[in-house]
């Protein structure tokens, strides 16, 4: 049951983790929050559709699913990357709010009088390896983490909501950079996580069901069933983060949000180590994950953190669109995505294929502009 609802899950959960890190100054921007709409609109809707539909294609994880496609499509095995950069993407976010919950603990404890005596980034490193331990767990963290972190917020609702004075700006491409950002990350696309989700589900439909039963679900099938309600309970989530954005929250209530933040991180690092354990082996790559994420968390700064993201979930979604546009065929892809209206089709095509690759560049021109000035 749990693993049904997981990608639901992740899709509530992702804005609460990385909003903060991508947000304007000024969270009553209007025109930042019009860019945030349209780039969910124009780019991360056709991504999680064509992840939706490279899972029910492959009927395997990204990155064993890749290589089937790949040879499938008769495509060059760069294309390939794609499933390791999902795998490290889903690091670095793990690295990314560790570090924040490494960070909010400290802070937390200041407000109470009860730091610990032990450097910064020896108390990072303890949470890594909670989070990492919490990983073998699967899927059964996210509905705790999801419980700590609301009633973590719920606890700062008893101070009211902050006060948001709402006003046009400017519009530059460093602001539609950081909407595509925020898009993509909080939608998870290029991360590979609704793809793993599908698979898992679609293992335990073949381990329970018998062949009848399958054919009549497969012909029942629509990528729309799966996507719409991911991409709509984003947007939900996204509009509640908005308006709790500058909430104070009292330090029982910081720590039993980070608490639920950690919850979170270990099904990302666990769905890396299953990615990895295709080549590896369980061991391995639970290691290599723990290895990496440690060295992220402690040796990394929190804005450069920030930067690895932005640079390589761009980079995998970049890849994932042109794979799916130009090198699947067409045929197959319809079949996958199996819209009832052909001019849906079309149009989806026509996103993935030109407009997320276009929204994408003018993205990474808009943060090289950025971290150039």
């Amino acid at each position: 049951m749990m693993i049904r609802y997981a990608s639901y899950f992740i899709a509530a959960l992702l804005p609460l983790l990385l909003f903060r890190w991508f947000v304007p100054a000024s969270v009553g921007e209007i025109d930042f929050w019009l860019l945030w709409l349209l780039a969910m609109i124009v780019v991360s809707l056709p991504v999680v559709y064509a992840e939706i539909a490279l899972a029910y294609r492959s009927v395997d994880a990204p990155l064993a699913g890749m290589q089937k496609l790949t040879r499938e499509a008769d495509a060059s095995p760069v294309w390939r990357s794609f499933g390791w950069l999902a795998a490290l993407v889903s690091i670095v976010i793990a690295a990314l709010v560790i570090s924040g919950a490494s960070t909010g603990v400290l802070a937390a404890l200041t407000e109470l009088n009860s730091v610990p005596d032990v450097p910064s980034f020896a108390l990072a490193a303890g949470l890594i390896v909670i989070t990492v331990l919490l990983s073998l767990l699967g899927v059964a963290p996210l509905p705790i983490g999801l419980g700590l972190m609301v009633v973590g917020l719920l606890m700062g609702l008893a101070n009211g909501l902050p006060t948001t004075h709402f006003a046009m700006t400017g519009i530059n491409l460093s602001e539609w950079a950081r909407a595509v950002a925020l898009a993509l990350v909080s939608v998870g696309a290029g991360t590979g996580l609704y793809w793993f989700g599908q698979n898992l589900v679609a293992k335990q439909v073949i381990t329970a069901n018998t062949h009848n039963v399958q054919k009549r679900a497969t012909s029942e099938y629509r990528a729309t069933k799966s996507v719409l309600p991911i991409w709509i309970l984003q947007l939900l989530v996204g509009v509640v983060v908005l308006l709790l954005s500058g909430m104070a929250v009292p330090p029982i209530g910081q720590l039993l949000y980070w608490g639920g933040v950690l919850f979170v991180a270990s099904y990302l690092l666990h769905y890396s180590t299953q990615q990895l354990a295709h080549k590896f082996g369980l061991m391995i790559s639970l290691m290599a994950t723990f290895v990496l994420a440690l060295v992220l968390v402690v040796a990394v700064p929190t804005t450069w953190l920030v930067g690895i993201l932005v640079i390589v979930s761009t980079v995998a979604v970049l890849l994932l669109s042109i794979f799916a546009g130009w090198q699947m065929k067409i045929s197959h892809l319809r079949k996958s995505l199996n819209f009832g209206n052909e001019a849906f089709y079309n149009l989806w095509r026509v996103a993935i294929r030109l407009v997320v690759p276009l929204a994408l560049l003018l993205a990474l021109i808009g943060w090289v502009m950025q971290w150039l000035s």
